[in-house]
């Protein structure tokens, strides 16, 4: 899954893309680098992150959407809390919705997405954008992060979801320290044992960093941040995770083949 943010802030390369032009670029090369699947956002969802409304939300990503349904053959995802950003990106074209809120933002969201053809993915956050870094705190975070996620798939069956249409995400630094995150990764088999294919999403991440920090080393920067994307994305891979959403498609894609080969 390639990573497209047409947002000002997102954490990583908000602004490079928000252009429709440069926008269209970036996915076209995502998908010549062999992204399977176009991950479109609207709003970014970093710490600290402020919301924007509706209107200015779909204005970033429906034209965008309408045009890239037109000219690429992978399917296009909508990142976006919205069940009206949602709803207007599926006639669009997008066939996928990836909300950080597991579909629980707005109460309209199940609603929309059963009536939709679309696979979801609901990831799990402690908090909200603006604060979920403040303090997070579990007692046995995989065990909750397991538990909330399994309560959203069966909310999403029961609004009438079908169950091969469910993915789930544990939402790496969504609320989460270092530790939360590195046992979360640890645990990628047992989240996909429960038979929802698990999509890890750790690019360029934070926690990165942190581990570096944690050495006493200087902490990269989020395009800095590679070498440890790849490594987090292949260990989840080996673990069971069935798709890894990334900003850089063509490492990731030339690691794996190269793991692949050497069997």
């Amino acid at each position: 899954m390639g990573v497209v943010n047409v947002t000002p802030d997102s954490f990583s390369d908000g602004g490079r893309f928000v252009g429709f032009q440069a926008a269209m670029a970036h996915a076209k090369q995502l998908v010549a680098d062999g992204a399977d699947v176009l991950d479109i956002g609207g709003e970014s969802t970093r710490p600290g992150a402020h919301p924007v409304t509706i209107e200015e939300e779909i204005s970033r990503v429906v034209p965008l959407i309408n045009a890239l349904w037109n000219e690429v053959d992978v399917p296009i995802s909508i990142d976006s809390l919205k069940p009206e950003v949602a709803e207007e990106a599926f006639k669009a074209g997008a066939s996928v919705w990836n909300d950080v809120s597991a579909l629980g933002y707005s109460p309209d969201s199940l609603g929309v997405a059963a009536q939709s053809s679309a696979d979801v993915v609901l990831m799990h956050m402690q908090g909200e954008p603006r604060t979920m870094q403040s303090c997070p705190w579990y007692e046995d975070v995989v065990a909750e992060v397991e538990s909330y996620l399994l309560e959203r798939a069966q909310a999403a069956v029961s609004a009438g979801i079908a169950p091969e249409r469910i993915w789930i995400d544990p939402g790496i630094g969504f609320g989460k320290t270092l530790d939360h995150n590195l046992a979360l990764i640890r645990a990628t088999d047992r989240l996909a044992s429960h038979g929802f294919p698990v999509l890890m999403a750790a690019s360029r991440k934070r926690f990165i960093a942190a581990l570096e920090e944690r050495e006493g080393t200087e902490p990269a920067p989020p395009e800095d941040r590679l070498g440890g994307t790849v490594a987090v994305h292949l260990h989840a891979l080996k673990k069971g995770a069935a798709m890894v959403r990334v900003h850089d498609v063509r490492a990731m894609k030339q690691a794996m083949r190269v793991v692949q080969a050497l069997g």
